[in-house]
């Protein structure tokens, strides 16, 4: 199995898959892989398949059974019974999942790449662009970014506007780390610890 990094607390566990099976392998990790390939036939392209199957393989691995995934109208994602709040996020080659008893929660995996220098004005506030640290500036934008969609998660579409309504406080970008988040949409203008990891592939985020 591909489990390539766990975290588990007391109120919620996460975990990332590095998708390096074949379809068949991942098929095989389920009890009945002919109802699995029957659920995802909606699916042609190759890559989005083992997507689908990475998530539920993880999800699996995560809670110690198998679990069905429902969605929204918004396109939000929840277990069919209803036993843990749940967050995906895929990017190439990996997928990862949040889980939480308690509490809505958010994850983000973002892949490295340079790309993200040219969008940094279309996310950020003046006040955020100012504090994008030079030397590290790839990351710090990718944090930024992937930061604000793991609230998003959390929130929902009521912050759809980044550069408006998602504001994160200066912190400095390592190789883990946390920093704070703040909703400016509504009158409780919430706030948010949002944890992180960077890795030469990706960065992921949590909260």
């Amino acid at each position: 199995m591909a489990v390539f990094e766990t975290h588990i607390e007391a109120d919620y566990r996460w975990g990332i898959w590095k998708m390096e099976e074949t379809e068949d392998d991942l098929l095989s990790l389920f009890f009945d892989p002919s109802q699995i390939k029957e659920k995802m036939q909606h699916l042609s392209a190759k890559g989005r398949r083992l997507e689908w199957l990475s998530v539920r393989a993880l999800l699996k691995s995560l809670c110690g059974e198998e679990k069905q995934i429902e969605y929204y109208p918004s396109g939000m994602p929840y277990l069919s019974d209803q036993s843990f709040y749940i967050s995906i996020s895929h990017t190439r080659g990996y997928v990862a999942v949040i889980l939480s008893a308690q509490k809505k929660v958010g994850i983000d995996i973002e892949q490295y790449g340079e790309r993200i220098l040219k969008l940094g004005a279309k996310f950020l506030s003046e006040q955020e662009m100012k504090a994008v640290n030079p030397d590290n500036k790839v990351y710090h934008l990718l944090l930024y970014w992937s930061g604000k969609e793991t609230v998003f998660k959390v929130l929902g579409e009521q912050v759809a506007d980044f550069k408006k309504y998602l504001l994160i406080e200066p912190f400095i970008p390592e190789e883990k780390g946390l920093f704070n988040a703040k909703e400016l949409k509504t009158d409780a203008q919430q706030s948010f610890l949002v944890y992180y990891q960077t890795h030469p592939d990706f960065v992921i985020t949590w909260c």
